[in-house]
């Protein structure tokens, strides 16, 4: 395979918006035939995302209202790194603070971009063991319902399209299939 006849180059970039949580930029490239054009795209300082399975093979998730769809989803627990944050610290610190659990026994299961067309966002996947049991202590702008659903009916949910997030649809799915 030839990805050189694929490569798209970029002439010149202007940064468009600098947010909490992103900054979006809009660049003038040259395609590989060599005409120009433009994309808009948004850089992320990445996240993570952990599926904590009890032993009780159920796994501990979170509802929480979702603004930009406006609806409460079920998810994993997630968040953005933080700057300089390895993924493993931030993975155990968003453990922590959205469901009160910690975890020695945290793999690394592989990495998602939840939408390479506009953004550069990665999310590292994590699997939590042998689970502890503390508080919550969320942010101040988060408030979650914390939820044990058993994997079979959590792979369901996903299955009927109940679930809708990417990231917890790939996570719960790979660890399904890694438990089994």
């Amino acid at each position: 395979m030839n990805d050189e006849m694929l490569i798209e180059k970029k002439v010149s970039s202007e940064y468009i918006f600098d947010g909490k949580l992103l900054q979006v930029y809009r660049d003038t490239i040259e395609l590989p035939n060599g005409e120009p054009a433009t994309r808009e795209y948004i850089k992320h300082q990445g996240a993570v995302a952990v599926v904590p399975v009890t032993d009780e093979n159920e796994i501990i998730a979170v509802r929480q209202y979702r603004y930009p769809i406006g609806r409460v989803t079920i998810e994993i627990p997630a968040g953005k790194l933080d700057k300089d944050e390895e993924p493993l610290t931030a993975a155990k610190r968003e453990l922590s603070e959205e469901t009160g659990v910690e975890s020695a026994d945290i793999e690394y299961i592989g990495g998602l971009y939840p939408s390479v067309a506009y953004t550069d966002e990665i999310i590292h996947m994590y699997v939590a063991k042998n689970l502890k049991y503390g508080e919550m202590h969320t942010d101040d702008d988060e408030f979650l319902d914390v939820v044990k659903i058993k994997i079979d009916d959590f792979v369901d949910m996903i299955l009927k399209g109940e679930i809708m997030d990417s990231k917890t649809q790939a996570a719960v799915l790979k660890v399904a299939m890694l438990l089994k």
